[in-house]
This record gives C-alpha cells, structure tokens and sequence, in this order.
C-alpha cells in the first residue's frame, strides 16, 4: 500500500515538470489525479445560485437555487440542489449520490406531485430542469469516471494551460468524449467542450471568475452553450460556505420532502 502511494505521489510530481515526456494516456492521467489530490479536504459546502436560461432568439428565464454537497473520501460525493423561485418549481429538488465506479443514483422530488423520481442511469443524458445541464454533469466528476489522454500545452486567456482528453467508462454517457482545458497554476477547469454519441461538437462549458476559499478554489460563473441548439445555460454561485457540519443525514430521500 506504501509502494502504491508512493506511486501516485511520483505521478503527480512527474507531471508538473517540464523534462515528463511519457505516454500521453499517464500524463493525462496524472493531471487529473493531481487536480483531484488539490480539491480535497473540504467536508462539506453550500451555496446559493442563480440558474440563467437563455433560448435560441435570447430570451432569458430565471431560477433560484440553494445547493449543499458532501465530501465522501472513498466513493463519490453527495449533493442536494433545491429550488426556491419561481413559483411553479420550487421545492423541486435533486438528491445525488456519486459514485467512482458504480453508476451514480439520482432522484428528483417533484412538491407538485408530492413524490420522488429515481432519474435511471440510461436517462443521465437528458437535460436537468430543461437546462442545457445534463443529469450526468450535476454529479461530482470523480477520477476513476474516465480515462484520460494528454494532447498539448498552451495558452488560454493568458494562462498556461493542459489540455486533455477524457473518455466516460460508463456506456449510458451522452457523451463520447470530453476536451479540457485546465490551468497549470492551481489546476483549475478554465473550459469543457463535449461531444455526443456521434462524434460531434455539442456543448462548450467555460468556467469563470474563480474566488479561493482557503485552499479551495470554485468558479462562480459556469455557462453551458449548447452549440447544436443554439441555448444556454448559467449558473452563477455566491455565498459559498465550507466545513459547516453537515452529515449524511443532510443527503438520504428524507431530506428531498425536507429540502423546501
């Protein structure tokens, strides 16, 4: 078990410097592992967020969010999103569970109808609350979820960045493969774009004005651009809070009909 985390601490290492040339596979790899190693530690956090939904002729729509996630060291993490505003969704929310190499779960509380829905693994494609959001993004993007393929060094927006592929193990993914962008410095996502079942270019996620919370870093401005469709999603976070004692009673399906 020494020898493995010796390993892996060699990896990450290796990666940031400059003379590392091996297999583009390891290298993507070891980016990945590094970026997770870096945000790791936090326990738990909440925020507030505004979900801006724009449609193809510009017009924009609104909803109010609360979002609260907790850190699971050995599996993924747990997350709960609860709607407040409008009118006709709030109360809605979406319980998920994060798994690193099982299939994530997902349920969805529908206060109207005053039930819960299991979101099934093959519907993780489909749009979330109409968003250009896929089920799929909403969960925590765990390392073992992909594999990974280096493909260069450059600049984007003034930083140095590494750009690589990831490919979903999961066989229900919408998504064939992902290119990311992410910054040298702190090992942050700067941009993602995705690709469906055919090959083609679907979404474009870009990640902007990062805040440190401690050693924590969080984007509050994340827009979705969905390239086929001319929509877009974004979410803008604020009031990011951190270690507040949340627990896993905080994340079971009591909590969905609690979550209003």
């Amino acid at each position: 078990m020494h020898k493995f985390h010796s390993l892996l601490a060699l990896a990450a290492l290796l990666v940031c410097h400059p003379a590392y040339a091996g297999p583009a596979e390891d290298k993507g790899l070891a980016i990945a592992k590094e970026a997770s190693s870096r945000d790791s530690g936090w326990r738990d956090s909440s925020a507030d967020l505004a979900m801006l939904l724009k449609n193809k002729q510009g017009e924009q729509s609104r909803r109010d969010m609360r979002a609260k996630t907790l850190e699971m060291p050995t599996d993924g993490d747990k997350s709960l999103m609860i709607f407040d505003t409008p009118a006709d969704v709030k109360g809605t929310a979406l319980l998920s569970f994060s798994h690193k190499t099982a299939d994530d779960e997902q349920w969805l509380y529908l206060p109207a109808l005053k039930r819960v829905k299991r979101i099934a693994s093959d519907n993780k494609a489909g749009p979330f609350m109409g968003s250009e959001f896929a089920y799929e993004d909403i969960t925590s993007q765990e390392v073992e979820k992909y594999t990974y393929k280096w493909l260069r060094d450059e600049k984007l927006g003034g930083q140095d960045v590494f750009v690589f592929e990831r490919f979903p193990v999961d066989a229900s993914s919408g998504y064939t493969r992902q290119v990311v962008w992410m910054d040298k410095s702190a090992y942050r996502i700067q941009k993602i774009d995705y690709y469906d079942r055919k090959q083609a270019l679907l979404k474009t996620l870009t990640f902007k004005d990062y805040k440190a919370y401690g050693k924590f870093w969080r984007a509050s401005d994340m827009a979705m651009t969905n390239h086929q469709t001319g929509k877009s999603t974004q979410l803008v976070w604020k009031a990011y809070t951190f270690g507040a004692g949340l627990s896993a009673r905080d994340f079971d399906q009591n909590a969905l009909a609690r979550a209003r």
